[in-house]
């Protein structure tokens, strides 16, 4: 193991630490990750200190070697997950549970009662992708329109949901 440089003493890297944890916890999701990242990061650096070119670049230093060892991590991880769906067996795709299929009926029952001309921009913008001035083009109205239709019928499916759901819960005090 080379010797490490003079400048990778315990205090300075004890004060990298939290700037360190801090930018590993922005990167990982999880908490207990973010500090195997900051291990490795100071391992790497204790290890491989000495062949350093800036000595007066240490933080910069430390958060690439942090990054580019999160994104060898990741890299890694995506390649097993692959290998490993080669060897895992396929699902079955579930059917759709009672609560979803109600609220696939609801919803385009309260899509059947909107008019046509807001139904058709509803499916072109939200369904088919287009942008509004696509939609308006296909539709032949001015692009204006295509937003003030679009806000009305998101505005009456809302409504719709609404009426159909009870604003809250009514409950009883038992005794």
């Amino acid at each position: 193991m080379p010797a490490p440089s003079p400048l990778l003493d315990d205090e300075t890297l004890r004060e990298l630490i939290p700037r360190l944890r801090r930018f590993a916890r922005s990167l990982a999701a999880d908490p207990a990750a973010a500090d195997d990242l900051v291990q490795a990061t100071l391992e790497r650096a204790l290890t491989r200190g000495a062949s350093r070119r800036n000595e007066d670049a240490l933080q910069p230093w430390l958060f690439s070697v942090l990054y580019r060892q999160f994104i060898d991590d990741h890299r890694r991880a995506v390649r097993w997950k692959r290998i490993a769906s080669l060897f895992a067996t396929e699902n079955e795709p579930r059917p759709p549970t009672p609560d979803q299929v109600f609220d696939a009926r609801t919803s385009l029952a309260s899509f059947s009662q909107l008019p046509a001309e807001q139904r058709a921009l509803l499916m072109l913008v939200s369904v088919e992708g287009l942008g509004y001035r696509e939609a308006a083009d296909v539709l032949g109205i001015p692009i204006g329109t295509v937003m003030s239709r679009l806000s009305r019928a998101r505005q009456a499916l809302r409504a719709m949901d609404e009426e159909k759901m009870p604003a809250s819960p009514v409950l009883r005090v038992l005794r």
